[in-house]
């Protein structure tokens, strides 16, 4: 799991991304499932479908190793906690590594890939499968921002669902690096469907290339030293 970040990614505070089909790294972790702490394990045992299981647990073994490997401890000796949630102030906000600071990470999984991205500032990151043309039509009216929309409208009918999969992502990235998460409504912010992201005043907003059928991309907060806005095409490929 070895990356060496651009230098766009480097100014912006951007330390890694990593991204991996679970079926091919499923093997893996099961070796690795120790590292795992007790409530990470009663999750896991909690899930109803060996899918859900199998995403969470390359997620999470992943996870803890590159934090271990950047913290310099043990994958075990990784602390993992939730900030408080945006909406209600309970313990189940964005995720964080207690005791950390200048340490954040943000996972996600769709179908069979995994992303995890870890930076020096707060960071979201987000893969989704390409939905169909039928999901788009009942799901981009309440879920894009206006602007969005007539974006998507613009485009070939063929190529709006890659479009609405690549908005989607970039929407997600920022609100999960913002600790909001769906406590904010979608429709609300303006990531952009166009072949660049919308800027996002405090936030880069960037497109991850990743594996055919899906979408990926990646928001960090901005620091003062990075200010222009460029694509990333961040991370090793999935293998």
């Amino acid at each position: 799991m070895t990356h060496a970040p651009s230098p766009w990614a480097a100014a912006s505070g951007l330390e890694r991304v990593w991204q991996q089909r679970v079926s091919e790294y499923l093997p893996e972790a099961a070796r690795h499932a120790s590292v795992l702490d007790a409530a990470e394990h009663a999750r896991l045992a909690a899930f109803r479908t060996t899918a859900d299981r199998d995403r969470y647990l390359v997620a999470h073994v992943v996870v803890r190793r590159l934090l271990g490997e950047r913290l310099g401890v043990a994958p075990s000796a990784v602390r993992l906690t939730r900030e408080p949630c945006t909406g209600c102030g309970g313990p189940h906000g964005r995720p964080a590594v207690a005791g950390a600071s200048g340490v954040h990470f943000s996972l996600s999984h769709a179908g069979d890939l995994v992303a995890v991205a870890v930076a020096v500032v707060p960071v979201g990151v987000d893969v989704e499968e390409v939905p169909s043309p039928q999901v788009v039509a009942r799901t981009a009216p309440t879920a894009l921002h206006p602007g969005e929309l007539a974006e998507l409208a613009a485009l070939p009918v063929a190529a709006r669902p890659a479009a609405f999969a690549r908005c989607w992502t970039r929407k997600e990235a920022y609100l999960k690096g913002t600790g909001a998460g769906l406590n904010t409504e979608p429709a609300t912010v303006r990531a952009g469907a166009g072949p660049r992201p919308a800027r996002i005043p405090g936030w880069r907003v960037t497109d991850v290339a990743t594996l055919p059928g899906y979408a990926a991309s990646v928001a960090t907060r901005e620091r003062h030293e990075a200010n222009d806005h460029e694509n990333l095409l961040a991370g090793e490929g999935p293998g």
